[in-house]
């Protein structure tokens, strides 16, 4: 079930992901349309790139050839910068606008040690997903703060209720316990909560 939830995720994202680089493809062709001078600065800083690449294999001169390549690029970006500067426009308005700038919309990371870890916001989903399923959305209003012990009977049944208290102590024991459950939650030591009745209950 869980795999089965993280795939579904996993496609919202491509989804997301593919869909912000077609509208930044969009606003760049547009943009280029309107200032050609952009796309043949563009056009020269690819085939420049392609250009050294085939070269350094081809010869082996790889030195020269990466110092002449991050001099062109250099010279390159600063004149498409400057063009940009004049037009008034953002560098980043040509980069996809991702919806999470930190996984650029994969769901996952990668740090300087190449070490793939999952994203913060792919975690919040699955959490948010897994919230939603718990039946839990209700917490605003359904917590400790808004409790009613009255709605349970005083009245001492142990023939029908099994227990020689009434419903009300029990629920207000069983609220203590919970209430100490989560002030100890980061405690290891401390036992788990079990929670059993018949079907249906909630």
């Amino acid at each position: 079930m869980a795999n089965e939830i993280l795939n579904t995720l996993l496609k919202e994202y491509e989804k997301k992901r593919l869909r912000a680089e077609i509208d930044s493809e969009k606003k760049k062709n547009d943009l280029y349309e309107k200032f050609p001078k952009l796309k043949e600065i563009e056009d020269e800083l690819n085939s420049f790139a392609i250009n050294t690449a085939k070269n350094i294999l081809k010869n082996g001169n790889q030195e020269k050839a990466q110092t002449e390549l991050k001099n062109k690029i250099a010279i390159l970006k600063k004149e498409k910068q400057n063009l940009l500067n004049e037009l008034n426009i953002s560098s980043d308005y040509l980069k996809p606008n991702y919806e999470c700038k930190i996984c650029n919309d994969t769901g996952y990371v990668t740090d300087s040690n190449y070490k793939t870890t999952m994203c913060s916001c792919l975690k919040q989903k699955l959490l948010d997903y897994s919230f939603n399923k718990s039946n839990m959305s209700n917490l605003d209003k359904e917590n400790f703060s808004t409790f009613n012990p009255n709605i349970f009977s005083d009245e001492v049944d142990v023939a029908k209720y099994k227990y020689n208290i009434s419903p009300r102590r029990n629920i207000l024991n069983i609220k203590e316990k919970c209430i100490e459950f989560i002030n100890n939650f980061d405690n290891p030591n401390y036992k788990n909560l079990l929670f059993t009745g018949y079907a249906g209950l909630r």
